[in-house]
């Protein structure tokens, strides 16, 4: 309620799609195309609506490699496909998955 000297900002909510498709390469191996979509978000400033809808898409991959029973290694990377309103970017990253059972 005190948004640059008593105004008042509202966000709506920003929703978000995700899609996978897993492929099992043998003996823990798989691969994984993943898709996400965003949408939503619009801002108001004392009830004036922003031009910032929110409506951004991604397309990435993921790479599992077992070390052994109960770990593996996962190799994943994204890009941005369509980005109204936000972040543009890619990443990549590396993740360790243990399993306790």
């Amino acid at each position: 309620d005190d948004y640059y000297g008593g105004k008042t900002l509202d966000q709506d909510p920003v929703y978000s799609t995700q899609a996978h498709i897993t492929y099992d390469l043998s003996k823990g191996v798989w691969f994984a195309l993943d898709g996400t979509y965003d949408y939503g978000g619009r801002t108001k400033v004392n009830g004036v609506r922003g031009d910032d809808l929110q409506g951004n898409s991604r397309v990435g991959g993921t790479l599992a490699l077992p070390v052994n029973r109960n770990n593996s290694v996962k190799l994943y990377a994204s890009t941005s496909v369509y980005t109204r309103a936000g972040s543009d970017y890619t990443l990549g990253g590396v993740a360790w998955q243990l399993r306790w059972w």
